[in-house]
């Protein structure tokens, strides 16, 4: 019998992204989770269709909110982050062993929401007359995926508390953009995507703090040496105070922020 993280596996290596989200959105919550299975990934890195091409971030051109296109540019760049976000929840799953069983039941609910919000922005992107590929694409998140493979503590404490965090801060900014152009359904998705991701950047605090006490470190602290130890962007304002406290930062660390 399949555990839930050789479960995981099969969406994380599968290259169609429609594909992915679908057999992520599908997998059973309710299989035993084998936490102390030592799994080996079939490949390198996670399955990935030939579109869309990725380049680095700074070839990326917006186009303005007035054009269709334009703004389609900015929804395809966020359901490419959702997709990435399926193979990171995945990955945590899969990749590392021995965690308390709520840990992977954690992400994999948070693989199955960020399946949920890529499956969203695609079917958004179609009625607009585009899908997902027609525009390049980065993969900075990616990057920091695997710079972060080897210590389950520095993939928590960047990844969801770092880079997703990033999403919320920017979100109203994003929102407000679509709106202005019309786009009032993307802003409905955005509503849907900030509410889930409040959980995500949670799930991943509480996971983080969790493991600093195992490891007898103190999370502030830590979480300096890990930004500095693995390059992680650094954050610049402005921040979405609210939805960091209802996430689970502490005051001192949003003080740390300012």
């Amino acid at each position: 019998m399949h555990s839930l993280r050789t479960a995981s596996l099969g969406p994380w290596a599968e290259t169609d992204p429609v594909l992915k989200a679908q057999a992520t959105l599908a997998l059973d919550l309710h299989l035993p989770v084998g936490a102390d299975d030592l799994l080996s990934a079939p490949s390198s890195g996670p399955g990935r269709a030939p579109r869309p091409a990725l380049v680095p971030h700074t070839q990326l051109k917006a186009k303005s909110m007035t054009t269709a296109e334009g703004r389609a540019i900015l929804v395809h760049s966020i359901a490419h982050i959702e997709l990435n976000a399926i193979d990171l929840a995945l990955d945590v799953v899969w990749r590392f062993a021995g965690l308390p069983e709520t840990f992977y039941t954690d992400w994999m609910r948070i693989a199955q929401e960020e399946a949920k919000h890529f499956m969203l922005l695609r079917n958004h992107l179609v009625g607009m007359g585009f899908d997902y590929g027609s525009f390049p694409a980065h993969n900075a998140l990616w990057d920091m995926a695997e710079r972060t493979q080897g210590d389950v503590l520095a993939r928590i404490g960047i990844v969801p508390r770092t880079m997703e965090a990033r999403g919320l801060d920017a979100s109203p900014g994003v929102k407000n953009k679509l709106i202005s152009g019309g786009d009032h359904r993307a802003g409905e998705i955005l509503d849907i995507i900030l509410h889930d991701e409040i959980g995500h950047v949670a799930a991943g605090n509480r996971w983080y703090r969790y493991l600093c006490a195992q490891r007898g470190l103190d999370p502030l602290s830590s979480y300096a040496e890990l930004i500095a130890r693995y390059d992680a962007p650094k954050l610049r304002p402005p921040f979405n105070m609210a939805a960091r406290r209802l996430a689970g930062f502490e005051e001192a660390e949003l003080a740390a922020l300012r």
